[in-house]
């Protein structure tokens, strides 16, 4: 009998190579990698009014924001979660030889939550923050509000804000702020930072940089620019970088 022989498969003849499919797993991972990771772009609230005033024994800072939410933000606050926000100022003295020294900072935390009982909204205002959730932090001030739109134009405002003092401005020297109002995830309880993290509805973010104005030694009105009239504030008050 004839013996059976397997027919061997003829080679591929010309030019075109096929891809691994390891190389093509590799290519789909850094793709996924590279969307997980990318940074949600930031939704900055609209600056309405700026104003910074140094006077004899102080540095004030004046800021109102257009400030809104994103449906999925609100949705989470009618169910109850609360939202912290958090303001916060650097005053550093420049350096030219080194880098700048940083000679004040303060901090407001601002928590924000619905009460379905009486379908009113509760504003709790911290000047700490720190680790762990914003439940946490001692609360000295609170308000409640018939509507959100009131709670966010309470939120978005900051009036006369002490950010230095005079002792702190005492070594001299040019001396600038950097001020930020943000929506901060990383206080809320862990379950739910993993749920909205790196999402864009909740990237809420807005920072400047601003000198402060040097007071005249020979016009002691000089340090206190006119009062708050409303608008943005004039040149002697310094402008937003």
């Amino acid at each position: 009998m004839p013996g059976w022989t397997s027919a061997r498969p003829e080679p591929v003849r010309g030019h075109a190579v096929g891809v691994p499919v390891w190389l093509c797993w590799l290519a789909l991972g850094l793709l996924w990698w590279a969307l997980g990771a990318a940074p949600a772009l930031a939704r900055e609230p609209e600056l309405q009014q700026f104003q910074l005033r140094r006077t004899a024994d102080a540095v004030q800072l004046t800021v109102r924001l257009g400030l809104e939410l994103t449906p999925a933000v609100e949705d989470v606050l009618h169910r109850g979660v609360p939202l912290y926000f958090v303001w916060q100022a650097e005053v550093f003295r420049e350096r030219w030889y080194w880098i700048n020294k940083r000679v004040s900072r303060a901090t407001r935390v601002l928590r924000l939550a619905y009460q379905p009982l009486t379908r009113r909204w509760r504003l709790s205002v911290s000047n700490e923050v720190g680790g762990g959730a914003g439940a946490s932090l001692p609360y000295a001030l609170h308000q409640n509000h018939d509507s959100l739109e009131t709670a966010l134009a309470s939120i978005s405002r900051m009036t006369h804000w002490t950010v230095a003092n005079a002792v702190q401005l005492a070594d001299g020297g040019s001396h600038l702020v950097e001020w930020r109002f943000r929506l901060d995830p990383s206080l809320l309880p862990r379950p739910f930072q993993l749920g909205i993290a790196n999402q864009e509805d909740w990237v809420i973010d807005i920072r400047r940089e601003v000198e402060i104005p040097t007071p005249s030694a020979h016009d002691p009105k000089a340090a206190e620019p006119g009062e708050d009239s409303g608008e943005a504030a004039d040149e002697s008050s310094g402008a937003p970088r």
